[in-house]
């Protein structure tokens, strides 16, 4: 059996490869947040890959984290250099923070990164919306960020990691300034298909941006290629190496990899064992009425991406084609809610709110529903009992990078019991292709999926879940960081 990276041995490997750079990490997004609560100040940490994988690494050698400041008491906690020691309870490396007005986060983030780039990249219902206004804000921001990170290089020799679409234009911005910094970037989003990314009018500025990096991530072995041949059909000065995965423009290189981003396993699998888990799952049987029902859940951050209207309308189609199942199975749907200053996303929550009360007017009956909807946040330690409780966990998306909800229920199925149906078309589907693997798009074949999940026998379910908890241990968050780090060290 093959080794597995855990924090303690990312720890080593960073500290080896990395203890002569500054390493700066540059998100969008902070791993601490402090908000007022009341006359008091509370610090918060991210929850996510990102923070999970990196964090480690920046405990390990020390650096500086550099994030846009989107706390309401994020001010009055940084110094008069907009620094600040974290973790809090244990102070390992710094934070810097960004400070954008309401303005350049509306263009920027809400308009530009999420009705430009998000649709552009996912392809499906929703089209980009392509703001001149907008897309100046997204420039003026990078900026903003590119001098926040430039002072902190100032002759050192630096390391730079770019997280996502937030900050295309970043890396060239930085390359430009100070040549000698190692630059590399992932992209956690898809890399869509070259005539899709051609209607964007800012593309060539975008793509520059991107090869000012030494290295370039995507999720898969398709979002490389796709961007490959973006580059080949868009930058007329570029020489593109598909045997080699990298692109030469004026005799700089950028090395494009597959790094498809994962879970802390270990975590996850010892979460679902807990006493606390354990007994929300009692209180969760006891009030949604699941103690004799057959249960799936789907657990989505409510974005058009992820198929949750047609996954309900599959729903619908399984108990019209399967009507021995009433009064049997009850199906979870969690939504966390996201970017509600868009208004195609709140006409979406509307739309699923509507679809869940029709359906469960259709088919439900006495204090039975075919549909239980929670909108979150919903606690971790409840995310961890659905996930255990449930007989099936349905990913539908219609395009998604990777989708970690499909990682997380495999973590935390220690039992080896459950069956994951995963949408083709989600980025976890190449790795874990065990799952029952779906068209969210054809709702019969989904609606029968349901059916084969359910009918599922106990060996089958048993063999396909084992292997796929094997291959998400092995390929855990840790791993990510490191092979990252270990692709760039060869072109430092």
């Amino acid at each position: 059996m093959k080794p597995v990276w855990d924090r303690e041995s990312l720890c080593q490997f960073a500290k080896a490869k990395l203890s002569d750079y500054l390493f700066i990490i540059v998100s969008n997004r902070e791993p601490y947040i402090h908000s007022y609560q009341g006359n008091e100040i509370k610090c918060e940490a991210a929850v996510g890959g990102v923070t999970t994988a990196l964090e480690p690494v920046l405990s390990a050698i020390g650096g500086i984290w550099v994030a846009h400041g989107s706390g309401d008491a994020d001010k009055v906690t940084v110094d008069s250099q907009n620094k600040l020691m974290v973790p809090p309870e244990e102070s390992r490396y710094t934070l810097k923070r960004v400070w954008l007005s309401d303005r350049e986060v509306n263009d920027y983030y809400y308009g530009f990164s999420n009705q430009a780039l998000w649709p552009l990249c996912h392809a499906v219902d929703i089209k980009p919306l392509f703001d001149g206004t907008q897309w100046d804000t997204y420039r003026k921001v990078n900026e903003i960020f590119a001098q926040s990170v430039l002072e902190e290089i100032k002759h050192r020799k630096a390391l730079v990691f770019v997280q996502d679409y937030h900050l295309a234009l970043l890396p060239r911005l930085i390359k430009r300034a100070s040549p000698e910094t190692a630059i590399v970037q992932f992209w956690h989003i898809p890399w869509p298909r070259q005539k899709a990314f051609q209607i964007c009018p800012w593309r060539e500025e975008i793509l520059n941006g991107l090869l000012g990096n030494d290295l370039l991530g995507f999720h898969t072995v398709r979002h490389c290629r796709n961007f490959l041949t973006t580059v080949n059909r868009t930058i007329a000065e570029s020489k593109v190496n598909y045997e080699k995965a990298e692109v030469t423009v004026a005799g700089k290189k950028t090395e494009i990899r597959p790094f498809p981003i994962s879970i802390d396993f270990e975590q996850l699998s010892k979460e679902a064992q807990s006493v606390e888990v354990k007994e929300e799952i009692e209180r969760l049987r006891k009030e949604l009425n699941l103690s004799d029902k057959f249960v799936g859940v789907s657990i989505d951050r409510l974005d058009y991406i992820k198929g949750i209207p047609r996954r309900l309308m599959a729903i619908d189609r399984f108990f019209e084609k399967c009507p021995e199942y009433r009064d049997k199975v009850v199906f979870i749907q969690v939504t966390v809610p996201s970017r509600t200053e868009i208004p195609s996303y709140r006409k979406l929550r509307e739309n699923i709110d509507a679809l869940a009360e029709r359906i469960n007017l259709k088919h439900g009956f006495g204090d039975w529903k075919p549909i239980i909807t929670m909108v979150g946040p919903v606690p971790t330690t409840t995310l961890a009992a659905l996930r255990s409780v449930a007989n099936l966990c349905i990913v539908s998306s219609l395009h998604d990078g990777m989708n970690l909800v499909a990682k997380e229920f495999v973590a935390s199925r220690y039992d080896s019991d459950g069956v994951l149906l995963l949408s083709r078309f989600a980025g976890a589907a190449k790795e874990l292709d065990d799952a029952l693997l779906v068209n969210p798009y054809a709702i019969d074949h989904l609606a029968a999926s349901i059916k084969e999940a359910l009918e599922m026998p106990r060996i089958e379910r048993y063999r396909r879940m084992r292997r796929k908890r094997s291959i998400v241990r092995e390929n855990n968050i840790y791993k990510w960081a490191a092979d990252i780090i270990l692709e760039l060290v060869k072109l430092m």
